[in-house]
């Protein structure tokens, strides 16, 4: 399956350990080898990099663990192809405008019939690629599309409802892990994956590692791989399976999580 990565920190940082651990996936014997991408929000905007080819063999990779841009949010993706040939199109995250600001959507699983679905329909929102994960992003965004109609970013309360809805659309068609945000908040979707040598499809689908560091704290203790500036600083970690030894919880099934500046502000499980 592929593997999911996200960060949200109270101050920028540089992703390093843990995009190289997770490249690692996508490198020589691993499945995911179909494509990479990362997203490093910058305010409102994105600094978008994708590749369809192999992270662990990725020269843009190694050159984004050393000068890639600091960011208090970001979402990355390593593929393994289910659906959709190897090409840019349809290679993660995925990224469109909306409000005046970029909205990001990153998801791992399968979703078949998902075309054919009578409560996820794109609506205006055309899918670029062939992947049931794009098809799912313009579901999501032909909604999204009609809370952000107005001038002012909606509630977060709003914003909630509406991915929780989706989620629990999502959740019938198969595994539903997914990462999405609005450079306001970070939203993660726990569900079920392939779940190590046994094979089975089960939960837990995400990861989620919450470091509070203090000033003078050194940097292995608290960061859990990432590259920790000084001073007092609260990041959040999301992944499909821990890149670390320490501190990760797993998300319940079906599990919603929001994360803005590395706290968690929201978690809404199904009823």
């Amino acid at each position: 399956m592929c593997e999911l990565l996200a960060l949200s920190s109270s101050h920028a940082e540089h992703l390093t350990f843990s995009l190289h651990t997770l490249a690692a996936r996508g490198g020589q014997g691993m499945s995911t080898r179909d494509g990479w991408g990362v997203a490093f929000y910058q305010d409102v905007d994105v600094a978008l990099f994708r590749e369809p080819f192999a992270a662990g063999e990725s020269e843009l990779v190694r050159h984004l663990e050393s000068h890639g841009p600091s960011t208090k949010l970001a979402i990355s993706h390593i593929r393994h192809a289910t659906r959709g040939a190897i090409t840019l199109a349809n290679t993660q995250p995925f990224a469109r405008e909306l409000g005046g600001r970029m909205h990001v959507f990153a998801h791992n699983g399968h979703l078949p019939g998902i075309e054919n679905s009578e409560v996820l329909k794109p609506g205006p929102c055309r899918p670029i690629g062939q992947t049931d994960s794009e098809l799912a992003f313009c579901a999501l965004f032909a909604r999204l599309s009609t809370l952000w109609a107005g001038d002012a970013v909606p509630s977060l309360d709003a914003r909630v409802s509406l991915l929780a809805a989706f989620a629990a659309d999502l959740r019938p068609l198969g595994p539903a892990n997914f990462l999405y945000a609005d450079g306001d908040a970070l939203f993660a979707h726990g569900h079920r994956r392939i779940q190590g040598a046994t094979g089975r499809i089960a939960p837990p689908g995400l990861w989620l590692l919450q470091r509070h560091c203090r000033a003078g704290d050194p940097a292995p203790d608290c960061d859990g791989g990432l590259a920790i500036g000084p001073g007092e600083r609260t990041v959040v970690l999301i992944a499909s399976v821990p890149l670390s030894t320490d501190g990760w919880r797993p998300l319940c099934e079906g599990e919603l999580v929001v994360v803005r500046n590395g706290e968690v502000l929201a978690e809404r499980r199904p009823t």
